[in-house]
């Protein structure tokens, strides 16, 4: 499995600890969209996409199924929000 591209969305909302939206292509044949990127006291995290259950939980609706890849998407999904952070012209 290769990452093929990765898009992120900054989002600029002070009061929010949501900064980037980004999606990534597998293999260029499969795209995954709304992995929310968040700020938290202890670095940056994803969290894949996921819906609303009946039970007013969360479900994620796709998401690795292993250590090993979470930890490779996170980190290549991250390193390209930093790098587009740094891209990005300051106001």
């Amino acid at each position: 499995m290769t990452i093929s591209d990765i898009r992120i969305r900054l989002i600029h909302r002070i009061e929010s600890k949501l900064r980037a939206v980004a999606s990534f292509t597998i293999d260029n044949c499969f795209a995954v969209h709304d992995i929310r990127i968040y700020e938290r006291e202890d670095g940056f995290y994803i969290m894949m996409p996921n819906r609303k259950t009946a039970e007013g939980g969360y479900k994620d609706i796709a998401h690795p199924l292993n250590t090993e890849t979470r930890n490779m998407l996170q980190k290549s999904i991250l390193d390209e929000f930093f790098r587009t952070q740094t891209a990005e012209p300051q106001a």
